[in-house]
């Protein structure tokens, strides 16, 4: 199990790991080494998430999601397979823990009579400079 939040756990069976070449650096060590992963991990069919958690996280994954609900991570930017799994759990795990917190909701606010006075003044402001400018609209 994967830790997420206090709350949410990962399984690990949840998670499909794909190593492939990488494209970043490695030398020559990159035509012959599959360094690169491509982590996947089904939103939609997964038991550890809540679904409010869920339906944040596909709204956050963006592009990275497919059509199926998967989300699709590839990490190549180190040179060893190690770090990039590291890097790709890492940043499926910091996804899923900007996805959990409830968003605060939003208190419509009013305006306060001051401000309403300025408004209104400034629209009587306006008003009257284009009184004052006179023209009867000809050239």
């Amino acid at each position: 199990m994967i830790r997420v939040t206090q709350q949410i756990y990962l399984a690990e069976s949840e998670i499909e790991e794909r190593f492939v070449q990488a494209s970043g650096p490695g030398g020559q060590n990159v035509n012959k080494v599959a360094s690169a992963v491509e982590l996947r991990f089904d939103v939609s069919a997964s038991q550890s998430l809540p679904p409010d958690v869920k339906q944040r996280l596909v709204r956050l994954a963006g592009r990275r999601l497919t059509k199926e609900g998967v989300l699709v991570l590839r990490a190549e930017t180190q040179r060893s397979q190690e770090r990039n799994r590291a890097d790709a759990l890492a940043r499926l795990v910091a996804l899923i823990r900007q996805a959990a917190p409830k968003p605060k909701p939003r208190r419509p606010t009013r305006p306060t009579r001051a401000s309403k006075e300025r408004r209104l003044k400034a629209k009587k402001a306006r008003g009257a400079l284009k009184r004052e400018r006179g023209g009867d609209g000809s050239l």
